[in-house]
């Protein structure tokens, strides 16, 4: 099917089909043309929203579903909004299975991005289950350009048969939810690269007070100057979806430097068949030292914004400097282990690797190649701080594993039973103190790489390589329950 044909079926199937209202998405008020926006309403004069109060937070959810893509947000009014379903190889069923556990009973608005059967996979049977199990689809937002493939037919067919609002959706729409700003900004009417799907897909903003977050779907080059060249400045935002699953055509430069954002999350399964993210991708990201969430190593990735910062949760602890993303273990789309809040993220240029889940913020190098502790830090209740972080042995680290150590130190006012207690680093490598070891107020005692024997003093991972990286990673301590009191990073 060419281009032409393929246009005029997604025209008439978004006309024609039972329950389309209009054919357009809401837009400004007044909005006159499908797809388009009244023509006073100017996208790139969008309102200043750093001093603006809100009530209740935005969540925004990147489930890990491999190489595909599938983000749930919910709004501080409990609205819903899918964009993406995932891969067709499922069904959607991991889609499905992470809805129904986080008692998802009804989708406000279920956005596909484009046409293309790794992001619209489960579009038929969530559209199914929601309309004949649950509460339904409040309405489906599509760009308008067709697919030949069966899923594609699936998906309409859904919606035909359960007579579900579908609207051609393009810049300058908006998707009403309560106390968010959610624009649409491409595709713009004519569209780009010749109806190419990725190019053309939809790119949504979310504003809730002063965070942002920008999700791109496939979007590449010709899609991401327009977007650049349309609203400039005003494209900042706190976090960024990287575009086509970290392609290297996509996540360019310049929209790097509109977008301003402080972290980035990309959703790609770890052996993707496509290599994706590129080396390309990551090194623009490393350039501008942007915090980096992979859902492949990661997990599915939580953002919880209350409209001045955004604590970011991961199923696991990995690396999320770009240059050491696959150094983490891969996980798999079926895990279902819950998410545990790591970072902070604040939307005046803080670096997200920079802010820790718990208190203290991140620790400074000291010139003796150890890290000194900030004065305030501790574990949830205070109680457990790092006294050092000796990451750099002296000549190869893994020939003198015992010169790479961290000492912790009990500044509280009770003895601490460690026993049971995990210490780990970015890459989830893990080290379990044994027990009967208890820390006295006052008390320090020093976690050694390498191997030897226990003493209330000194204990000894007894790991074969190094496993602090030099040039920064991140401590977690976990208690018996497994509760995170202590994270703290260092560089």
């Amino acid at each position: 099917m060419n281009a032409t044909r393929g246009r005029t079926l997604a025209l008439v199937v978004l006309v024609v089909l039972a329950g389309c209202l209009g054919g357009s998405a809401p837009a400004g008020e007044g909005a006159t043309t499908a797809g388009t926006a009244d023509a006073t309403t100017d996208p790139t004069e969008r309102a200043d929203t750093t001093a603006v109060d809100v009530e209740g937070t935005l969540e925004v959810h990147f489930i890990n579903v491999g190489q595909a893509d599938s983000t749930l947000v919910i709004g501080p009014s409990g609205e819903t909004m899918l964009i993406d379903t995932g891969h067709f190889t499922d069904d959607g069923e991991v889609v499905l299975s992470y809805l129904r556990a986080h008692d998802v009973e009804r989708i406000d608005h279920l956005v596909t991005t484009h046409a293309d059967a790794d992001h619209i996979g489960g579009n038929a049977d969530i559209i199914e289950y929601y309309e004949t199990e649950a509460d339904g689809i409040g309405a489906v937002y599509d760009p308008g350009i067709a697919s030949t493939s069966q899923t594609y037919e699936e998906y309409l067919d859904a919606v035909e048969r359960h007579n579900v609002t579908l609207y051609l959706t393009q810049e300058g729409d908006e998707i009403p939810m309560p106390g968010v700003d959610v624009d649409v900004l491409s595709p713009p009417n004519p569209y780009l690269a010749g109806e190419d799907r990725n190019e053309n897909s939809i790119v949504l903003t979310l504003v809730f007070g002063a965070t942002g977050v920008l999700l791109t779907g496939d979007a590449e080059g010709e899609a991401e100057e327009h977007l650049v060249e349309t609203y400039g400045e005003t494209l900042e935002t706190t976090v960024l979806k990287a575009g086509h699953h970290g392609s290297a055509g996509s996540t360019g430069g310049p929209l790097l430097d509109a977008a301003s954002a402080e972290a980035v999350v990309i959703s790609s399964a770890y052996d993707s068949r496509y290599g994706h993210p590129h080396p390309e991708t990551l090194d623009r990201f490393a350039e501008r030292s942007l915090t980096t969430f992979w859902t492949a190593t990661h997990g599915t990735v939580v953002l919880t914004s209350d409209g001045e910062t955004v604590e970011v949760a991961t199923q696991r602890a990995a690396p999320t400097d770009p240059d050491r993303l696959r150094e983490g273990s891969a996980i798999e789309p079926e895990n279902d282990a819950p998410v545990e809040r790591r970072y902070t993220i604040t939307p005046d240029g803080a670096s997200a690797a920079d802010a820790a889940t718990t208190e203290p913020t991140a620790t400074a190098t000291a010139t003796d190649g150890g890290t000194d502790t900030p004065d305030d830090g501790g574990a949830a209740d205070g109680s457990l701080a790092i006294a050092t972080v000796h990451a750099d042995a002296a000549g190869d680290d893994n020939d003198n594993l015992n010169d790479e150590y961290v000492t912790f130190e009990n500044v509280g006012e009770s003895t601490l039973d460690l026993s049971g207690w995990t210490v780990a680093d970015a890459a989830d490598h893990v080290y379990t103190v044994p027990d009967g070891t208890t820390l006295a107020p006052g008390e320090q005692v020093t976690l050694y790489t390498g191997s030897g024997t226990d003493t209330a003093g000194e204990l000894y991972w007894g790991s074969g390589s190094a496993i602090w990286n030099n040039g920064g990673d991140t401590v977690v301590v976990r208690d018996a329950d497994g509760t995170v009191v202590l994270e703290e990073a260092y560089s």
